[in-house]
């Protein structure tokens, strides 16, 4: 079957690999969707210690159950899925408390086990025994419910972070995370939303998504200073850093007002440290909150939302690509002409 493959060498090869395997204990699945995110484009440039390889890489999918093994329960082929990537071990303290992407033991599909990015796909016992997975309603296409694991990955983030009516949130990133963060904001009541981004046609395409944000390019405009006459010199009260750069967190400390939150959503590659003011933290009473990853609870709410109309992500499936055109896809996102890509065995 085809798959992309991350190799020895940290090069990624379109190949041909043998079908997974059949065990009492799994389930297969053919791939309808799977969804290239910012950490696979990561991988692509610079590859990846967190990876085992080879590895067929992607872990954002959707599929159609092909076999079940007489061991498991609860699948029947035919099914549709949609797998929630990140699998704790099921017996440790954070697991047993609903934490499983925090768990110290934590396999990723793409990462430690065969991923997306290939025609079938095994869904192995760890997966299965922990429900890492949702059925789909009908209702929902594969191109909506394969991005509901980035999604559960931005309500995990905003779990803690309290949005309610009134408040002003501010998002460093007008990627598609950026979008999700300005969609779920909304929902939550935000009465103002401010996207901080430099690069102005992703702004503008954000802008087109989302008509009532206020943009506000920090290479044009002084940051703080436009933030402060949005808030009437107060800050912001929720700031959310949807981009791996470590100056955003810098300036996400600065322009947040007292008792605001902060949600450092995107990694740093390299160095991390020397970001983040303590003092600012003290004086102003700021909370500061990371974020990784998503569960499978998170996972079923960003399908509820979708099902339920809350969550219009209809018009962020429009850039679908055969997976013989994963490169080009990668390209796409690298190159910063679209914001998100779709990958299925076969091109529309």
């Amino acid at each position: 079957m085809l798959s992309y493959i991350y190799e020895e060498n940290k090069e990624l090869l379109l190949k041909d690999i043998p079908f997974p395997k059949k065990k009492p204990n799994n389930a297969l699945i053919k791939i309808n969707a799977s969804s290239i995110c910012g950490t696979d484009l990561r991988t692509y440039r610079f590859g990846s210690s967190k990876i085992t390889p080879p590895r067929v890489v992607g872990h954002e999918v959707v599929g159609e159950i092909i076999y079940v093994g007489e061991e498991v329960k609860d699948l029947s082929i035919g099914e549709r899925i949609q797998i929630v990537p990140a699998i704790g071990c099921g017996k440790c303290r954070l697991c047993l408390n609903g934490h499983t992407n925090l768990c110290d033991e934590l396999k990723t599909i793409g990462f430690q086990y065969d991923g997306a990015f290939a025609e079938y796909m095994e869904m192995p016992s760890d997966l299965l025994g922990q429900r890492n997975f949702n059925k789909i309603d009908d209702c929902i296409s594969d191109e909506e419910a394969v991005l509901a694991e980035p999604v559960a990955c931005v309500i995990n983030s905003q779990e803690f972070l309290n949005i309610n009516k009134g408040n002003t949130v501010a998002i460093f990133g007008s990627g598609f995370i950026g979008n999700m963060h300005v969609e779920l904001a909304r929902l939550k009541g935000a009465k103002e939303i401010v996207i901080i981004e430099i690069n102005e046609s992703r702004a503008e395409k954000c802008k087109e998504y989302n008509p009532d944000i206020k943009i506000i390019n920090p290479k044009k405009d002084n940051l703080y200073d436009s933030i402060m006459g949005i808030t009437n010199g107060y800050g912001t009260d929720v700031t959310i850093v949807a981009c791996s750069v470590g100056s955003a967190q810098s300036d996400a400390m600065k322009i947040t007002g007292k008792l605001g939150r902060i949600s450092l959503f995107g990694g740093l590659p390299g160095n991390s440290l020397g970001f983040i003011d303590s003092n600012i933290i003290h004086y102003k009473e700021i909370s500061v909150y990371g974020v990784h990853a998503s569960t499978a609870k998170q996972n079923r709410l960003a399908l509820e939302y979708i099902k339920e109309g809350k969550l219009d992500i209809k018009k962020y499936t429009n850039n679908i690509f055969g997976l013989n055109e994963i490169e080009n896809a990668f390209e796409c996102l690298k190159n910063e002409e679209i914001i998100r890509a779709i990958i299925k065995p076969k091109s529309k």
